[in-house]
């Protein structure tokens, strides 16, 4: 199946911190992503999410992605929040609560076709004792 999707990833820049560094944390989980720098922000945009499909599997987190990906579904959409710090290693964290001091990495992705339901499906798919259910 051919999924088409638009995902854009937002995060602040605070006065603090070192660009690159917020941009690798986004090139970490979103390889192919084009990044752009605003003032006190990047916004990038994707068109895969097979990477981070591949850290989750490898992470063993497929229900907890499942979950943070269906709280926040609407419509066409879904969206999540990642810690900064575990995504520059390389690592997904899901943001959850009040925002961290440097602020979180916002996802929002698209799905154009198919469906919302089978593109969570085809990233993180059902487990059962842990195990994705082929």
């Amino acid at each position: 199946m051919i999924y088409r999707i638009d995902v854009e990833i937002t995060a602040p820049v605070r006065a603090t911190e070192v660009t690159d560094r917020v941009v690798d944390a986004i090139e970490n989980l979103f390889p192919e992503a084009e990044v752009e720098s605003h003032p006190g922000e990047l916004v990038a945009t994707a068109h895969s999410m097979d990477h981070f499909s591949e850290r989750l599997h490898e992470q063993a987190i497929l229900d907890t992605a499942r979950g943070a990906f269906f709280v926040n579904e609407d419509g066409n959409t879904f969206s999540f929040d990642l810690k900064k710090q575990a995504a520059f290693r390389g690592r997904v964290n899901f943001a959850v609560g009040t925002e961290s001091e440097l602020g979180d990495i916002h996802v929002r992705v698209i799905v154009r076709e198919p469906d919302v339901e089978s593109f969570i499906d085809h990233i993180a798919p059902p487990t059962e004792d842990g195990k994705p259910i082929q």
